[in-house]
Order: C-alpha cells, then sequence, then structure tokens
C-alpha cells in the first residue's frame, strides 16, 4: 500500500515532487499515459463546501478514471453541521476514504486537522489563503503550451489572492522564472506568501515582485488574472471596485506585451477582470488550462495513493 500524502500546500512538496506532479499532468494532457488503473481498488471522497465546476469535475472524473471508487459530499451532508469537530471526522474517514479531496474555502487549520490521521490523504482543492492544485494545474498549462516552467516569464494581474498565493510559491521553484504580480493597493498576496518565494528564488534564481500599478510592464510570456470576487471571499472596503478597475485585462494591457498567452482560471466575468475580446481571443488558453485541471487532478491523485516507485514520485 502506498504512502499517505497530503497537499495542502504547495510548500508540503519537495521540488522533485512538485516536477513529477506537473510533468505527469502534462503526460496525462499529451496522452502519453496508458489504460492503466492505478487507484483500483481505491476510494476517494470529494467534499466541496463551495461551488465549484472546474475542481470537483476533475477530481470527480479523475478518481474514476484512475479506477477509483468515488463518494461525493455537499455543504450539508456530514455531521460537522451538528457539532461533530473536524478531527473525528477525519479520524472516521480516514477508516473509510484513502483519499480526501476537500474545498473548504475556510483557514489551512481545518485541512490540517483533517490529515491528523495516518490513513487517508487529504488535498486541499481550495481554503481561503491557498489554491494548489489550481498552480498544478496552471504549471500544466505552461508545460504544455511552452515545452517548460524554467524561464518562462508570467504577469499577473488583480487580486492577491489564494490561486495568486499558491501560483507564487510554485513558479518561484523553477529556475529562472519571473513573476510580475501587479495588484491593487490593499490587495496583495501576503507577505507570507512572498518572503516563501523570496527563499525559493535565492535556491532556483528565479524572480518575484509585487507592484500596486501597470506602468512600465515587462516582456512576458503569459498575462495571468482571476476573477474579482474569489468563491468564499468578501472584500473589507465598499469601493473595492474603484481600486479594481484599473487592473482590468483589457486589449490594450495585452497589446503591451503583443507576444503573451493569456490565462484565466476560471469562471470568468466578461467585462470586469477580462474583456470578452481578450477571454475570447486568439492568445487565450484559458479553456486548455480548464482542461488541464483534469490532467492535473489525475497526477495529483496518483501521487497521493497509487503504489508509485519512489523514484518516480521524488520521495
Amino acid at each position: 500500500m502506498a504512502e499517505r500524502r497530503h497537499l495542502i500546500s504547495i510548500d508540503d512538496l519537495s521540488d522533485d515532487q512538485l516536477r513529477w506532479i506537473v510533468q505527469r499532468g502534462a503526460e496525462y494532457s499529451r496522452g502519453a499515459v496508458g489504460a492503466d488503473r492505478p487507484l483500483s481498488g481505491r476510494v476517494v471522497g470529494v467534499l466541496f463546501r463551495r461551488t465549484s465546476t472546474r475542481t470537483r469535475t476533475a477530481f470527480s472524473a479523475g478518481a474514476l478514471r484512475l479506477g477509483a471508487g468515488l463518494v461525493t459530499y455537499g455543504p450539508d451532508d456530514l455531521q460537522l453541521n451538528t457539532g461533530e469537530s473536524v478531527e473525528d471526522t477525519g479520524t472516521v474517514l480516514s477508516g473509510m476514504l484513502d483519499v480526501l479531496v476537500a474545498r473548504t474555502a475556510g483557514p489551512e487549520a481545518e485541512l490540517r486537522a483533517y490529515a491528523a490521521q495516518k490513513q487517508m490523504s487529504v488535498v486541499n482543492a481550495m481554503s481561503a489563503v491557498e489554491h494548489p492544485t489550481q498552480a498544478l494545474a496552471d504549471l500544466t498549462t505552461i508545460v504544455r503550451h511552452f515545452g517548460r516552467v524554467e524561464g518562462v516569464r508570467v504577469l499577473y494581474v488583480g487580486e492577491g489572492n489564494n490561486t495568486a498565493s499558491a501560483l507564487t510559491l510554485a513558479l518561484s521553484r523553477y529556475p529562472g522564472t519571473e513573476l510580475h504580480l501587479r495588484t491593487p493597493p490593499g490587495y496583495g498576496v501576503g507577505q507570507r506568501y512572498l518572503d516563501q518565494a523570496a527563499a525559493s528564488a535565492r535556491h532556483s534564481g528565479a524572480r518575484v515582485e509585487q507592484r500596486h500599478d501597470l506602468s512600465a510592464l515587462p516582456p512576458v510570456d503569459v498575462v495571468y488574472t482571476t476573477r474579482w470576487q474569489t468563491t468564499g471571499s468578501t472584500k473589507p472596503t465598499p469601493d473595492w471596485r474603484t481600486a479594481f478597475a484599473p487592473f482590468q485585462v483589457d486589449e490594450a494591457l495585452l497589446a503591451a506585451v503583443p507576444d503573451a498567452v493569456f490565462m484565466h482560471d476560471l469562471p470568468a466575468h466578461r467585462g470586469e477582470e477580462v474583456t470578452a475580446a481578450v477571454l475570447d481571443g486568439p492568445a487565450s488558453i484559458a479553456f486548455t488550462q480548464a482542461e488541464n485541471k483534469y490532467h492535473s487532478a489525475r497526477a495529483v491523485l496518483e501521487w497521493c495513493a497509487a503504489d508509485l516507485p519512489s523514484g518516480g514520485a521524488g520521495l
């Protein structure tokens, strides 16, 4: 039986493990992996307390395609709603499940509590502070498009939310990458993530910088944005749209970096964070990126619960 491995933060992965998952996702996306069912006999639980289209479908379909059984839970299905503790819930589920994929949109500590047992892997399908499986899908998309992550330059425009935090941690692990965060004042990526990325960048030779304006844009390979109203989050000021308005990705912004492709984690609100002309235009790879959630999810599930050789999993 495979060792149980958790993915609650990108920081839970070694460099080798991060690269293995990303490359495996790219292999799945190319159809380079056979029809093996490495999770045959396993059972995956999928708990979503917040709405989801891509992530829930990706992990559900991925589990089934890999041969696992599937148990799904909605926001009102567990005895958590009647006062049972997260720790007790995790202990009980661990006697029946091999993997729990959970979207809580709550604190990371809640997912750590689910993981406080030795039988069941826990995957963070989005917490309030980090969305690690999105970052893995993003890097899978970059590999699929450019053939590599190393040296790729990304301009991230918009709120420094859980997606941006995960991307900051992940991209800074790769040599020569650049991440230019352009976020509204008061809505940047948190210092914890910037500090960790800076530490990774000193080792990898990556570059991470955050500014709160869109002047003097550098040459980049990717422009990335997310919707302004992230699932499960609220804005502390009622006039936040005024601060966000200059950070819309429109045709003029894309024209300033003419060789870049456009990425978006979806769902998108055309006319808010991005114009329809950009999202639906020739530079957009956002819907390929969405498909890669499925390929990347299979790689995550395989890493968590399949009987992998230690060398292949970067252990």
